[in-house]
């Protein structure tokens, strides 16, 4: 029997933590730039006020703010 066509993989995983700058607030995930800026609903993250540390409550992103 024939194997069934192969899919093209997923994008290379994010970096974890995921550095973001100040000027990258508000911060929300999936960032624009991210090519899979489309892959679920967009969440504001409230990083600043976590300490400089947060994650998506949807797909694990962990972000670290470096400045």
């Amino acid at each position: 029997m024939a194997q069934p066509a192969s899919h093209p993989s997923s994008p290379a995983p994010h970096p974890q933590p995921y550095p973001v700058h100040r000027a990258d607030l508000p911060l929300s995930c999936p960032l624009p730039a991210m090519a899979v800026w489309n892959e679920h609903p967009r969440v504001y993250l409230p990083i600043a006020e976590e300490g400089g540390h947060s994650k998506c409550p949807y797909c694990g992103t962990e972000y670290v703010l470096v400045d």
